[in-house]
């Protein structure tokens, strides 16, 4: 590394992302007694809390794993060998998930998509109205695939699927917009919600958090699936531990705490504005650069680019693997690079959890000086960003990221 070691290195990974220092310093400290009442209250606090994230009524449950671990914590309580779900594909999340429900034993059936645009509900639709015989037992979707940064529209999916009057689950991936973009399990009709630690929830990789709501319990318990480590009813049930089948990762949870403290602390409300402010201030910034003619965003439409994560395409004779080395070793900026289809042809850029305009604003300028240094033709988009951030901070307004 020849990168000047002054300062502090910049991590714009879409996952993981920055740690805040309370919530660092809150995992240094003694784990606790079991039976110790400072450890069930907290957890409690976490469960309860959680809960408000979710904007759920259901059962909130934790596991010591990473996304992975909660998608098949849903199928192994929510589905048996032989069952069918349906995928809307809108990238690399959406096909791995079908891999894993594939590996389970289930029949996964992909509504294709082309990686560039959000799940369409008419398809869904028409998908389920063809379901005559009811084989489709469950609906997964991810919200924000963060690959193709593409966020789906949940409420839309929901009607599609009552338009269609079929009785499948809705399962919903939120790994990377939860606490991000605007979520209301409740209100939205969804059965299961799946959420880890490591993006806008501002802690440490290794937490799997996902909110059951009451038909999808009850489906659970019917099911008589064979299972153990992640049986939401056994979990329910007896000692305090076995909230976690043993031993709770009490640090991972004292970080969740502090989190959520700080979430709390700026108001949910606030934080979802502050993502969609940031987010703007990229949109603008990438929209700028694409006048080069060598970038371009890969979410086609403005209204469905994440505020979470923005995937850039990089155009033939450019190498964004090449501008990924060239910032994290010489200017000390850490990008994602493209995955699956997207490999070898896209960067990403991590704007959720911990971040604010410096941070942001200093990132689209290191990345502008590395697209200087590397000859990627480009027009300057720090004035653009600049002032999305001048005409809409302070301004609590929800909705789609403007791009524009």
């Amino acid at each position: 590394m020849t990168r000047d070691q002054a300062g502090q290195e910049f991590l714009h990974t879409p996952g993981p992302t920055q740690i805040p220092d309370k919530v660092r310093q809150a995992m240094s400290r003694q784990s606790l007694d079991l039976v110790d009442s400072r450890l069930r209250d907290l957890t409690g606090s976490c469960f309860a809390d959680m809960k408000r994230i979710f904007k759920t009524d259901g059962e909130v449950f934790v596991y010591s794993a990473n996304g992975h671990g909660a998608w098949e914590a849903a199928l192994a309580n929510l589905f048996a060998p032989g069952d069918v779900v349906l995928l809307p594909e809108t990238g690399v999340f959406s096909n791995a998930w079908a891999a894993q429900a594939n590996a389970l034993g289930l029949e996964a059936r992909l509504i294709p998509g082309d990686w560039r645009r959000a799940a369409d509900p008419a398809r869904l639709e028409e998908t389920l109205r063809a379901d005559t015989k009811g084989e489709i037992k469950g609906v997964l979707l991810v919200q924000t695939d963060t690959a193709t940064s593409i966020t789906c529209d949940v409420p839309a999916m929901r009607r599609a699927m009552d338009a269609a009057g079929h009785p499948a689950l809705l399962v919903v991936d939120t790994v990377a917009s939860l606490a991000a973009h605007p979520y209301d399990m409740g209100a939205w009709g969804v059965n299961v919600t799946i959420g880890a630690s490591q993006k806008a929830l501002m802690g440490p990789p290794g937490m799997a958090i996902l909110a059951v709501d009451e038909r999808a319990l009850r489906h659970a318990k019917q099911s008589g699936i064979a299972r153990n480590y992640w049986d939401w009813h056994a979990r329910l049930g007896g000692e305090f531990y076995m909230r976690f089948c043993g031993t709770p990762p009490e640090q991972h949870l004292f970080a969740l705490r502090a989190a959520l403290d700080l979430i709390f602390e700026e108001t949910l409300e606030g934080v979802l504005a502050r993502h969609r402010r940031l987010a703007g201030a990229v949109h603008r910034a990438v929209e700028a650069w694409s006048e080069g003619g060598a970038v371009s965003f890969n979410a086609l439409e403005p209204g469905e680019r994440a505020v979470s994560v923005t995937t850039v395409r990089l155009g033939e004779g450019h190498d964004p693997d090449q501008l990924r080395s060239f910032l994290r070793e010489e200017l000390g900026v850490s990008l994602a690079g493209g995955l699956g289809d997207l490999g070898g042809k896209a960067f990403r850029i991590g704007h959720m959890g911990s971040v604010n305009e410096p941070m942001i604003l200093g990132c689209l300028a290191t990345i502008e000086t590395a697209m200087l240094q590397l000859g990627i033709p480009h027009v300057s988009g720090l004035r653009a960003a600049a002032e999305h951030i001048a005409e809409t901070r302070g301004k609590q307004v929800l909705g789609p990221a403007r791009a524009a």
